[in-house]
Parts: structure tokens; C-alpha cells; sequence
């Protein structure tokens, strides 16, 4: 791909795969909306360089194939080299040897299992030693030792369930059942595992499910009458969108870690709340993804205007090292991995639908994706 021409009005185009369908739309959607939002914010202040940034949009419905697809569609026929987009970690395996072999950059906003690095993503996601490491001491210390697995049946959960499990087991603890669904599970899907739920009494469910499935699984068990405060639902991957999805009554008292949650106050975030609201409306939660999603193209724009070029090999070094003022606090690009410091934060969801902050780091944590720097012991930050 060109470098593009240092004098030039032409826009600065770049691709973006959201699903606004099928079963991923839920959360996905909302990455889309803070990806939108933060490129309106640019633009309105004069562009990069005096240029636009244009977003070329497909959607992917869902489907992980698709998003292999569209990236190959965006960097042949549309001239794409910077793309933003992927939830799942099945959807970004797909996209992944597409950027790599056309030397194209994907910031991938979510938090993801760990283990993986490749010269063409940004990471801007939580990765294992910023959210489980300290779920597991939170969860140990409070409600006991007996875990119970349930995910969906993709990439994400199992590996995220073995970065856990070996937690788990490390510090004393013992999972006492583990099962997987479909993307597209339903209410009925749960209840056989709700039984074996009351049968196995574990001390925490810890979820790895995602999408629609989400809002099934909390429902499923809130109408077997369990109760949070005994054995709560803790999980990564549920948000403030999914908590008003199911019913705010339904998600009170579960348990979520996670870099940002819109309740956690500040100047900053609580402009990038107004913001947001005005935007798509004052019933519309912010969410670790959205803010993820926000932030990343703020920091594409910031290495853009350095760098001055959409060139993959010229715009990545002026990524790395970069700092930024986000909504959940000051964040770093780590220069040593291309994922992110971000901060830890463990929520308990309210009956207002948002999450009260029980534990949170004191600084940002330090990406290691590989958990390099930690044994299996629950050390917090």
C-alpha cells in the first residue's frame, strides 16, 4: 500500500467491522457507536492534518467467516490499511491473516484470552492478567473456592476457562463443573445446566458467555432463585448493555471485572458520558467496549498526525508508547507487546443497571498478555 501524499484534502479513509446483526449485535453495536463517536469528535475539530477521517462500514452479521471477508474486501478493493472492528476472538483470528498478509493494522477493542501477538493488531482490550488474576483473588475471598464454567463454545471462553481454571486450582480452589453453549443458545439451553448448577452447590458461576446468550443464562438463573449474594454470576464479558438487556432486577448483585465502567465518575468520563448520551440517547449505557472502542481511534488520530501517512510500517511506531487521557483513566499502548496498561476494576451490578466499583487497581496495570511476569498466585495491583 501507498503512503499517502503529505499535501493532499483527500480523506483518511479506514474500515470499520461491527455486527449490527445477528446474535453479536448487542455488544457489538455499541463498539460501532464509540467508534462513530469518537470519529465525529475528530472530525469536528478539524480533521487529522486538516483531513476527515471516513470510515468505510460493512457489517458482518455475526458470522466469523464474513469478517475475513470484508477485511479482504476493504484492503483490495476499498484501498484500506487501517481497519477497527472484531469482538470475538474467532471473528479476530479471521481477520488476522488478512492484515498480515496485506500488512494492514486491526485495533481490536475487546478484552480477549491472552497468548497471542501479532506485528498487525493493536490490542486495546483487557488481557487475562488485568481482569481474571484479580476476579479470582476477589471471588476466593469473598464467596469460597467451588467454581462452576459456563461459556459459549468458541475460542474466547475455553482459553479464558484455562487461564482460571489453572488460577483456581493454583490458589486451593476446584472447578466443579464446566459446559459450553451455542452462539445462539436460548432460555431452554440453560435449564439443564441450571439443574446441574443446584446439584454441584458451587460458590461462583464464573460465565464466559457472550451476545444474546448472555441475557438467557442470567434470566435462566434468576428464575431457578438463586441468589447473588450467595453464589453470584462473575464474569468478563458481561456489561452494562447486557445488564439492561436482561432486566436490571435480573443483573443486580453479579459481578463483572473490566478496565471501565460508566459509573466509575471523573471529569473525563463523565464527559464522555453526556457525550455519548446525547448522541444515541439518555437511555444508553456506556460499557468497557464502547470505551475501548472510543478511545483507540483517539489514539490512531494522535500517531496519524505524526505520522502522516495510513502506511502500516510508518503509522505502527508512532502507535506504540502512546499515552491517553481515557474515560477510565491515563492508558498506555505497551511498546514491548502492542497491547494496553489499562486499569482493573472489579463492579457490582445495582438495580439502576449500573456497577458499583468494590475493587480497583491504583494505577494501570501492565499488559502481559502471556502472563510472563506472574506464577499463578491471585496477586493484585
Amino acid at each position: 500500500m501507498s503512503t499517502c501524499p503529505t499535501k493532499t484534502s483527500e480523506p483518511w479513509r479506514i474500515g470499520v467491522l461491527f455486527s449490527n446483526t445477528g446474535f453479536m449485535a448487542l455488544i457489538e453495536e455499541t463498539q460501532l457507536r464509540g467508534t462513530l463517536l469518537a470519529i465525529e469528535e475528530i472530525n469536528e475539530a478539524g480533521g487529522v492534518n486538516g483531513r476527515e477521517i471516513v470510515p468505510v462500514i460493512y457489517d458482518p452479521g455475526s458470522e466469523s467467516a464474513a469478517f475475513g471477508q470484508y477485511a479482504k474486501r476493504l484492503m483490495i478493493e476499498d484501498g484500506v490499511t487501517t481497519i477497527f472492528g472484531c469482538y470475538t476472538s474467532s471473528s479476530r483470528k479471521a481477520v488476522l491473516p488478512v492484515v498480515e498478509r496485506l500488512n494492514g493494522l486491526l485495533w481490536y477493542p475487546t478484552l480477549y484470552e491472552g497468548f497471542e501477538f501479532s506485528p498487525n493488531v493493536i490490542y486495546t482490550g483487557a488481557a487475562p492478567n488485568q481482569n481474571s488474576v484479580a476476579l479470582c483473588r476477589f471471588l476466593m475471598e469473598h464467596y469460597g473456592n467451588r467454581f462452576y464454567f459456563i461459556g459459549s463454545d468458541y475460542i474466547y471462553p475455553r482459553e479464558s476457562n484455562r487461564v482460571m481454571r489453572e488460577l483456581v486450582r493454583a490458589n486451593g480452589g476446584e472447578v466443579v463443573g464446566e459446559t459450553y453453549v451455542s452462539f445462539r443458545a436460548q432460555w431452554k439451553d440453560f435449564t439443564p445446566i441450571m439443574r446441574d448448577v443446584r446439584n454441584s452447590s458451587p460458590d461462583i458461576i464464573f460465565s464466559t458467555v457472550v451476545g444474546d446468550a448472555t441475557v438467557h443464562l442470567y434470566r435462566s438463573y434468576a428464575d431457578f432463585g438463586f441468589d447473588p449474594k450467595v453464589m453470584p454470576i462473575a464474569s468478563l464479558t458481561t456489561t452494562e448493555a447486557e445488564i439492561r438487556a436482561m432486566g436490571f432486577d435480573v443483573g443486580e448483585g453479579h459481578i463483572t471485572a473490566a478496565p471501565y465502567f460508566q459509573g466509575i465518575g471523573g471529569e473525563r468520563n463523565s464527559s464522555f458520558v453526556a457525550r455519548y448520551k446525547k448522541r444515541y440517547g439518555e437511555d444508553e449505557p456506556t460499557n468497557m467496549c464502547v470505551e475501548a472502542a472510543y478511545f483507540q481511534v483517539h489514539i490512531f488520530a494522535k500517531a496519524l498526525e505524526q505520522a502522516n501517512s495510513l502506511d502500516t510500517d510508518v503509522l505502527r511506531p508512532m502507535v506504540l508508547g502512546s499515552t491517553f487521557e481515557a474515560p477510565q483513566g491515563q492508558i498506555v499502548i505497551n511498546p514491548s507487546c502492542a497491547h494496553t496498561d489499562l486499569w482493573t476494576r472489579i463492579g457490582r451490578a445495582n438495580r439502576a443497571g449500573q456497577f458499583e466499583i468494590v475493587r480497583q487497581s491504583r494505577r494501570p496495570v501492565g499488559a502481559d498478555p502471556y502472563l510472563v511476569g506472574y506464577g499463578r498466585a491471585t496477586a493484585y495491583a
